[in-house]
């Protein structure tokens, strides 16, 4: 079972997202805004089993996102856990 939360949340400017992966393999971290369109690829590469943690700076691929509802997908060989960051500016 893949295991996921952010802190802070809400946040401004970074949150920190940390996972937890049962087995070695490529793991996906992808950021959605309110609206189910993708905004960044956080990670998508080969991880350890065990926890990891990466930082989200609340930008796209160049540009600052606007205050708002997003989420966070983490996904590894078919399962994934979907869950809701708050971003305040």
């Amino acid at each position: 079972m893949i295991t996921s939360s952010n802190y802070p949340n809400p946040f401004n400017p970074t949150t920190t997202i940390e996972y937890s992966v049962p087995e070695t393999g490529n793991v996906s971290i992808d950021v959605y805004n309110i609206l189910g369109q993708r905004v960044k690829t956080l990670v998508n590469s080969e991880h350890s089993k065990g926890t990891h943690t990466i930082q989200w700076d609340g930008k796209d691929v160049n540009n600052a996102l606007s205050s708002g509802i997003y989420f966070y997908k983490v996904s590894q060989n078919g399962k994934s856990v979907t869950k809701k960051i708050v971003m305040m500016k």
